[in-house]
């Protein structure tokens, strides 16, 4: 009998197509006590790398300076026969470098806002000496999409 969780697993092209069309990813990273620390985060993707930006100075940061890997969840649908999702074990990047730190933040700032021109970089060009980029590259992923269940439990 044929597993069930290969039957709902996303392709790569299928995550790479959900992780383009959802907007918030969940990062869990080890908070100072050990526990996990989950936080909200705009993103864009480059097929499965997540990249994102943030202050420099949240506990995220501070978390994933201690130990530079995280799990990322991204998730969608609201009934049982809707549901899908991913969840990525990362290694986590943090750039630092002021061109590159602006660079994420045009291109999370375009996609959430639908700006574009001069004005985005300008913005970005004055938050990004306080903020920092972060590169999450999966080394697991486990993905499902309930919908190819058919309507089937």
């Amino acid at each position: 009998m044929p597993s069930r969780r290969a039957a709902i697993a996303m392709t790569d092209a299928e995550l790479h197509g959900f992780l383009q069309e959802e907007r918030i990813v969940t990062i869990a990273s080890i908070g100072p006590n050990g526990r996990p620390h989950l936080m909200p985060l705009w993103y864009v993707a480059d097929g499965a790398v997540i990249s994102g930006w943030t202050f420099a100075k949240s506990q995220k940061v501070k978390n994933l300076e201690r130990t530079p890997q995280a799990t990322l969840q991204v998730e969608a649908g609201d009934a049982y026969h809707e549901l899908r999702g991913a969840m990525l074990e990362c290694d986590v990047e943090i750039v630092r470098d002021i061109a590159k730190v602006a660079e994420i933040g045009t291109a999370v700032t375009r996609r959430y806002t639908g700006a574009s021109g001069d004005e985005v970089p300008e913005m970005v060009r004055l938050q990004a000496p306080k903020r920092v980029g972060l590169v999450f590259r999966p080394t697991r992923v486990a993905s499902w999409d309930h919908r190819k269940l058919g309507g089937g439990y």
